[in-house]
């Protein structure tokens, strides 16, 4: 900018000097213009005495001159042909003397970032052709960087951070920023007395470059001493500190909050106290000013001065414009009285929300009815001493109604199965709250990115409609399992194939297989595990909307296990000596509109069928017969849980459920005391009563806390029969079911061993109550990771006479979470159990898991 000013006064002169001497010159003479006895220089179209040429150039000011040619002088490591590119300029165009092009060339050089200093001079005139030359300095490159002070490895991150890297031009921007990063960059560590120090010196060794140097005097951290207030009365000290989120003082045993200074952090907090008291009325409330001493222990402390102004209440509260709703209906929303304390944050959320998809205020009762182009304003009326009148003012317009609804990005996944879960339907009235449920209904259907939905909503203010497209991220939803061990003297294999989107009636359609028939929202599931001494294999089929038309769902599965007699002595398997299982279940399952539409009723009947041939078990006294398994099962859920079924961040999930077979033993004339388990189990009997229920609270933007409460309860129907010795609980571990030959209930409890909290035979009782703070690392939608601390509590009873709801088996600990679409769910949990093992005295103490497939 200097070169630029001096030019500009430099032209000033020549012109005022050109002025007189053409007016004291002949008429013929005006053509000639000799700007100097000594060569012109052309800076930032400006006419400037040159350094270099001896012999004076003549050329017509503002005249237009063919460029002859083009030189470059002062280059050290660039080629001349490439700087000329970077002018912009060719030899044989048209250029003016002074110009436009001639500023531009110089601009473009200086953009380059490889220069520190550019002129351009006319070095000859042939005629209409003139010939330039740039005399260019070039930057200096950066050869290496020294950085003393910290350690070796710290030194290495700081030159990262900084971006200091080798062949870096040098300029005295990157000296400023650097000195002024790594200072700030220690200050915001606690260390206020950070000195940093920045030389640079040639490098011999290369061509224009140079080394440089840095010495950090960190010196030692500085605490905050003291925090002090003056001009408080309403709030103490206390309560103003406890404002300051981020600025604390240094107090023994806070060790989750450090004491330093940063002065970002600092302003923000003294915003933080003004907003508290702006809370509690004091709407006038503001920081006089701050200071900072420092103290002989090389400590800091911060004094700040307030003005808390009057504490005000509301006055009237006047509701204008609306026709829509009454007074008294807005009133109930808005909740606040005259005579209340004055709270504009809570004011503002009342009436246009708090940002939150369930917030409850004025603005949203609108928008969720129809009227996409309402405004609700509150306005301060009248200050009356300490009494503030309020306006809620409406600007009803008339009711919005959905044009049309678009889908787009969904690549696999067919249109009608995304269609079919949206609630803003075209020919409705615009609601709010429906686009939001529409977000979390797609994200629910694990085919896409809950993340990454988004409506883009197009209002038409003209006709009153609006046009509503909603984007989607398809993601895998597919999983394979694929595995193989040696183990037991057999090698065990397992193949598992669940596709979550299928589309069974393109399964004969060769087209469609890419790779496979995708896309109809269809799941199905294959599995097969086979060894020397057992095979096992299932099929699951679901389908979310049978029929097409109406959600509710079909499924059906089956599955069969073999399981032959194994001598692990002589390592031989006797394939006469076996117990077999078939299963088969079928169920159906309907979304509900009472008592709101995320309520799903579910039912289904199941059969097992045992069949054992000189196979015993610890479940029956025989070794050989049969016994069979029908029940009925029932369940009332709701899951309004979401977006993400990943990783949800509101809503709850609960359901209670039941599962009974028919009461053989009450209409048929057996005596069941005298019965052999034989002929007792030919047929079981029992029902079971279940509760779980989630609640997901968000107490951050991403910090989430789930709760969980759980309670199973196993009952007989005839007392001579005796509880199930099928379909128990077993308590403790991470919950992961293995070698369910009897229709147990595995329920997780970190901290203990797998299945350890309950009998041998298992319990008939159990209860659980768990606390989870959940964070993302990522929730891509290739790979969902988040961390988790969590505090646990349950046990497992015998009956009713051993219930003690009270007596409880405690843990704690932390885990992570890894959810990859082709994979599943992967977990590692580190949980700590502070109580002992039945029939233990020493607590049971650090126990690892690891999870596969399934969420706590």
């Amino acid at each position: 900018m200097n070169k630029i000013k001096i030019a500009l006064i430099l032209l000033t002169i020549i012109l005022a000097s050109n002025t007189i001497n053409a007016q004291e010159q002949p008429k013929n003479n005006l053509k000639e213009i000799q700007p100097s006895k000594k060569d012109s220089v052309i800076v930032n179209d400006t006419i400037a005495p040159a350094k270099k040429f001896k012999e004076p150039v003549l050329f017509k000011k503002g005249e237009r001159y063919e460029l002859g040619g083009i030189k470059i002088i002062g280059l050290q490591k660039f080629e001349e042909q490439t700087v000329k590119v970077f002018t912009g300029l060719k030899v044989g165009q048209q250029i003016k003397l002074p110009g436009d092009k001639l500023t531009s060339a110089i601009k473009k050089l200086y953009e380059t970032k490889q220069f520190s200093d550019v002129s351009v001079y006319v070095s000859k005139i042939d005629g209409k052709t003139a010939y330039i030359e740039f005399d260019v300095e070039e930057l200096p490159q950066l050869s290496s960087v020294t950085i003393r002070g910290v350690k070796k490895g710290k030194a290495k991150d700081l030159k990262s951070d900084a971006e200091l890297k080798k062949g870096a031009m040098v300029t005295d921007n990157l000296i400023v920023t650097t000195k002024n990063y790594f200072k700030k960059k220690f200050q915001e560590k606690g260390y206020l007395k950070t000195k940093v120090t920045l030389n640079t010196k040639p490098d011999t060794v290369g061509v224009n470059t140079v080394k440089m140097l840095v010495n950090i005097d960190k010196g030692e951290k500085v605490k905050i001493k003291h925090i002090t207030f003056e001009g408080n009365k309403a709030f103490s000290p206390k309560k103003i500190r406890k404002a300051m989120k981020h600025t604390k003082k240094a107090m023994i045993g806070r060790f989750w909050k450090s004491s330093k200074y940063i002065d970002a952090d600092f302003k923000e907090d003294l915003e933080s106290i003004v907003t508290a008291y702006s809370e509690k009325g004091y709407r006038d409330a503001r920081v006089l000013g701050h200071s900072l001493t420092w103290n002989d222990d090389n400590t800091i402390n911060l004094n700040i001065k307030l003005d808390e102004g009057n504490k005000y209440y509301f006055g009237d509260i006047r509701f204008l414009g609306n026709s829509k709703y009454t007074d008294e209906q807005l009133q109930r929303l808005l909740k606040i009285e005259k005579g209340d304390t004055y709270n504009g944050k809570v004011l503002k959320e009342r009436v246009t929300g708090d940002g939150s998809p369930d917030s409850q205020d004025i603005a949203t009762l609108y928008q969720d009815n129809g009227y996409l182009f309402s405004r609700v304003l509150p306005v301060e009326t009248k200050i009356d001493n300490d009494s503030i009148d309020i306006e809620i003012r409406i600007y009803e317009d008339e009711p919005t109604k959905i044009r049309k609804v678009t889908v787009n990005g969904n690549d696999r996944t067919n249109d009608h199965v995304i269609y079919r879960e949206i609630r803003t339907r075209p020919g409705y009235l615009y609601s709010k709250s429906q686009i939001i449920r529409t977000i979390r209904e797609i994200g629910q259907l694990g085919f896409f990115d809950a993340e990454a939905i988004s409506p883009d909503i197009n209002p038409n203010y003209r006709d009153k409609t609006v046009d509503i497209d909603y984007t989607v991220a398809e993601k895998g939803s597919s999983q394979i399992e694929l595995q193989g061990g040696y183990g037991g003297g057999s090698f065990i294999g397992t193949l598992g194939l669940s596709f979550n989107n299928f589309s069974i009636k393109n399964i004969f359609n060769k087209e469609a297989y890419k790779p496979l028939p995708m896309g109809d929202g269809q799941k199905l599931s294959l599995r097969l595990q086979k060894s020397r001494f057992y095979t096992t294999s299932s099929f699951s089929f679901t389908e979310p909307w049978l029929g097409g038309k109406k959600p509710q769902s079909f499924s059906f599965s089956i599955y069969n296990s073999k399981q032959f007699r194994y001598d692990y002595v002589t390592n031989q398997v006797d394939k006469d000596q076996r117990l077999n299982i078939v299963g088969v279940s079928v169920g159906l399952g309907k979304r509900l509109k009472w008592p709101d539409n995320y309520f799903t009723l579910s039912q289904s009947v199941s059969y097992q069928l045992y069949d054992l041939k000189d196979y015993p078990i610890s479940t029956f006294s025989f070794s050989s017969g049969t016994s069979n398994n029908l029940a009925y099962s029932i369940t009332l859920g709701r899951n309004s849980s979401g977006p993400n079924p990943i990783f949800p961040k509101t809503g709850s999930e609960f359901s209670i459920g039941a599962k009974l077979t028919l009461p053989y033993s009450l209409f048929n004339d057996k005596d069941y005391a005298n019965l052999e388990d034989k002929e007792k189990y030919k047929w079981l009997e029992y029902y079971k009563a279940s509760f779980k229920g989630k609640w997901f609270t968000s107490l951050t933007k991403d910090l989430v806390l789930m709760s969980n409460a759980e309670f199973g309860f196993l009952g007989s129907y005839n007392n001579d029969l005796g509880d199930s010795p099928f379909e128990r609980y077993f308590v403790g571990g991470d919950g992961m079911a293995s070698y369910q030959l009897d229709g147990r209930e595995t329920i997780a409890l970190r901290g203990y061993e797998n299945a350890r909290l309950s009998s041998i035979e298992g319990g008939t009782i159990y209860n659980k109550f768990q606390m989870e703070l959940r964070y993302p690392i990522t929730l891509k939608p290739s790979a969902s990771i988040y961390v988790l601390g969590f505090l646990e509590a349950g046990n497992s009873y015998d009956g009713f006479k051993n219930f003690n709801p009270f007596v409880l088996k405690r843990s704690a600990g932390m885990g992570l979470r890894i959810f990859m679409p082709a994979f599943g769910l992967l977990g590692i949990d580190f949980a700590h159990g502070f109580d002992p093992l039945p029939g233990q005295t020493q607590k049971s103490g650090w126990q690892t898991h690891f999870i596969i497939g399934q969420q706590f």
